[in-house]
């Protein structure tokens, strides 16, 4: 969920409309009041984009039922402002580039978002009075703050294997050990209801082919000229396969018996007598985890798209879905933002882990069939549905890095908080004065 792609269509139309009283000519803002309110490594903060973030969060809270104080409102979106200019120049030093073909990529898709075609939408903003240029520079700014940010934080992060120990231990996963064995034998058969000189000649014979593998024969060679199995051409090898495939009686009789050694005694069962030797031991480590089939539909909030607006249509299209009026797949087609829009917003199947926690925690409370109200993460607001559950068996190695991603996403907005800090006590900040 952090490719470019969903970045560009973080990038609403509104973004372009907000950066209007900026992208105005000089002696227009002049006359509107527009100044600089501060200076970032040479960027500037004009006192036009405060006042539009300024009003669009006010009516977003007079949306909710909230009442903001607006001089603590200007206060934070000034700070959010410098931050996303010491980002951008950060980006710009650090060589990252958007080139112009992705951002055309870019542009399409914000176009596609709402609804309009390419040509469309640079129609819209010329009658609105906007710059297509400066239209274009704001989606590639948009576009380097989420690269830079994703590329910076997550070097931040360190998730120690104490942590990912005590995080299986609250999760009640655990691990259990498992074998492979790639074994071969040699098998003497005994007819049903052979009597006893019968089962002694049969015996005999099969420690006849004992005695020589243990004298130093290739086992092989034995086994070809000897075995009575199906395996025989093969040298008798049977080959590698989890413990649980093999018989239980020949898993407990090899137990002890190294890898590359012939087992020194014959084992008998209901079909006759086995030499046995373990060609392979191959020791795994599995754990039982529960996989999710989930499909969703996502829509990305950003400075103009609230979490609230966002959760709003969600809700509607809950509705729809739970009293069947639309498909969950359907709609995920038609209006989900996100590369799993094609397939109806189909996930697949993950285990654990997998999908940032607040995803995780809303999908795990669900019935198979269930659809969620809407989540919130920082990619957007989700409507989930679970498709089909599994239990399956997985290497630990995958489980732990799973749960290492766990660990790593939770510990990300401490470390963005740190990361931004530390930027902006290292960049150039000037902040003036409105003019009188």
């Amino acid at each position: 969920m952090t490719d470019s792609i969903n970045v560009w269509r973080r990038a609403a139309l509104a973004l372009a409309l907000a950066a209007a009283a900026v992208t105005a000519p000089a002696q227009q803002r002049e006359r509107n009041g527009d100044y600089i309110v501060a200076i970032v490594n040479q960027e500037a903060v004009t006192a036009a984009e405060v006042e539009a973030r300024v009003q669009r969060a006010l009516q977003d809270a007079a949306r909710a039922g909230e009442r903001l104080a607006e001089d603590l409102v200007r206060k934070r979106v000034i700070d959010d402002l410098v931050e996303e200019r010491a980002i951008v120049t950060y980006a710009r030093d650090s060589g990252m580039r958007v080139e112009d073909p992705e951002l055309d990529r870019a542009v399409q898709s914000v176009a596609a978002q709402n609804q309009i075609s390419a040509d469309q939408l640079r129609s819209r903003l010329q009658a609105e009075g906007i710059d297509y240029a400066r239209f274009r520079a704001n989606l590639r700014d948009q576009i380097l703050i989420e690269r830079v940010r994703e590329r910076e934080v997550y070097q931040r992060i360190r998730v120690t294997d104490g942590e990912v120990d005590r995080y299986l231990a609250q999760q009640n996963i655990a691990t259990q050990a498992d074998v492979e064995l790639n074994l071969a034998q040699i098998l003497v058969t005994v007819p049903e209801g052979g009597d006893d000189a019968v089962v002694a000649a049969r015996k005999a014979r099969a420690e006849q082919a004992l005695a020589r593998v243990r004298g130093g024969e290739d086992f092989g060679v034995v086994a070809r000229e000897i075995s009575e199995d199906s395996n025989k051409e093969r040298g008798g090898v049977i080959g590698l396969r989890p413990s649980a495939r093999l018989p239980d009686l020949f898993v407990e009789a090899v137990r002890s018996v190294p890898a590359g050694e012939v087992r020194s005694e014959l084992l008998r069962s209901g079909a006759g007598f086995h030499v046995l030797k373990v060609v392979e031991r191959k020791e795994t480590t599995a754990v039982k985890v529960t996989q999710t089939h989930a499909r969703h539909i996502l829509v990305r909030t950003s400075q103009q798209v609230s979490a609230e607006v966002a959760a709003r249509r969600l809700a509607e299209f809950r509705r729809l879905i739970q009293s069947g009026q639309r498909r969950f797949e359907d709609i995920a087609r038609q209006y989900s933002e996100d590369g799993s829009a094609p397939s109806g917003g189909d996930l697949g199947w993950f285990s654990p882990g997998t999908m940032v926690p607040e995803f995780e925690a809303a999908m795990n409370q669900l019935p198979v069939g269930g659809v969620s109200p809407p989540v919130q993460s920082r990619f957007g607001v989700h409507l989930i549905q679970v498709v089909e559950r599994r239990d399956v068996a997985v290497e630990a190695r995958q489980v732990r890095e799973q749960a290492r991603n766990v660990l790593r996403e939770s510990k990300f907005d401490d470390a963005y908080s740190e990361w931004a800090k530390d930027l902006r006590d290292r960049s150039y900040i000037e902040f003036r004065e409105p003019p009188v």
